[in-house]
């Protein structure tokens, strides 16, 4: 059973589903969206098997870090 999004595609499982994950396993990020720094968090997550979306991250410029 394919870990990741990333291990499914290469084994051909195109209705893999990601194990459900607390958002309290992970940290979330004030990195801005768009920004080089949110994109590789964004792939760190991908590679460890884990939500690209955490409730907290930032959304938009205006918010405070």
């Amino acid at each position: 059973m394919p870990e990741s999004v990333l291990e499914a595609i290469k084994q051909g499982v195109w209705d893999f589903e990601p194990r459900h994950v607390d958002v309290k396993e992970f940290p979330s990020t004030v990195a801005l969206p768009g920004s080089s720094e949110k994109i590789d968090i964004l792939a760190d997550r991908v590679r460890r098997g884990l939500p690209l979306w955490h409730g907290a991250d930032r959304l938009h410029f205006e918010e405070a870090e």
